[in-house]
């Protein structure tokens, strides 16, 4: 089996006539969808989960390129894209928690959707939800981020007892940051960068915490937090990015959490294309397939 992508005959049996089958060899990137942010003093939204087997790149929360995967001539696989989790709006004194985002998948391989953020005086908790990578905690309380999963995003920001702010939403490569001093919002983590489709681009941002200071979004597509009584920003589509916090400062006003980012998952093979599904391009000697919405990748 060529670790490049090239067919290669293996002499394996596959049936009692004594038939070989043809492999091709691909390397993947699959992010799931990120997390939005809360309302009412809201944390931000973590990132999607963020898995790669792409050569000398990186995996979220600072694990190696996962193996490549063969598949044999003839097979289709699924590809689901996760969406990035819902906004909330407010309706006065409560808080809402962040929605979760859902997750991508390549055959097997799956993603977890990012974490939602928490939220001052929410009905459950003000933590920030674990997932893919963790949501920020929600101000005024000395609460936690939600956990990333392993290999694939960090945690969320903490929140502070004393302070107007929520923490910063976890990236793929990079841990949201703490409330700051002044009721200052935490960033939201940065995301690990990819050259798959032959340029280097940032996926996987979390989304940034509310403040009187508003905590900026990751690299990578995270959304920033908002400030006084408006609305946060969206994580970015296509890039699991975190949807940004909510401030909410008021018991009767009414405002908006960014919602979390759509995922996305990228297939390429050195080559000439060899498989149908995506969207197709070449660079590099490499065909690549780049899923913004779910399909069907199919070997010849």
């Amino acid at each position: 089996m060529s670790r490049y992508g090239r067919r290669t005959r293996v002499s394996t049996a596959v049936s009692t006539w004594g038939s070989a089958s043809v492999f091709l060899t691909v390397e993947y990137l699959v992010v799931a969808g990120g997390g939005s942010g809360a309302v009412r003093i809201g944390g931000g939204g973590g990132a999607g989960g963020y898995r790669s087997s792409v050569s000398g790149e990186s995996s979220g929360g600072g694990a190696s390129a996962e193996s490549t995967t063969a598949l044999v001539s003839g097979s289709a696989t699924t590809v689901t894209i996760g969406g990035g989790g819902a906004a909330r709006t407010s309706t006065g004194a409560t808080g809402l928690t962040g929605n979760n985002g859902t997750d991508s998948s390549f055959g097997a391989v799956t993603s977890t959707g990012g974490g939602g953020g928490g939220a001052y005086k929410t009905t459950t908790t003000d933590n920030g939800v674990a997932g893919g990578s963790g949501g920020g905690a929600g101000g005024l309380n000395s609460k936690t981020g939600g956990a990333g999963t392993t290999s694939q995003g960090y945690a969320g920001g903490n929140g502070h007892g004393s302070n107007l702010a929520g923490g910063g939403g976890g990236g793929a490569g990079q841990v949201g940051a703490n409330v700051g001093a002044s009721n200052v919002g935490g960033a939201g983590g940065n995301g690990v960068a990819s050259s798959v489709t032959g340029s280097s681009v940032t996926r996987g941002g979390g989304g940034g915490g509310s403040g009187t200071t508003a905590g900026a979004g990751g690299s990578g597509g995270g959304g920033g937090g908002s400030t006084g009584n408006a609305n946060a920003t969206a994580g970015t589509v296509n890039t699991g990015g975190g949807g940004g916090g909510a401030r909410n400062n008021s018991d009767t006003s009414n405002v908006v959490s960014g919602a979390g980012g759509s995922g996305v998952v990228i297939i390429r093979y050195l080559g000439a294309q060899q498989a149908d599904g995506g969207t197709v391009t070449s660079s590099g000697g490499y065909t690549i397939h780049t899923f913004n919405s779910s399909g069907t990748f199919t070997v010849y």
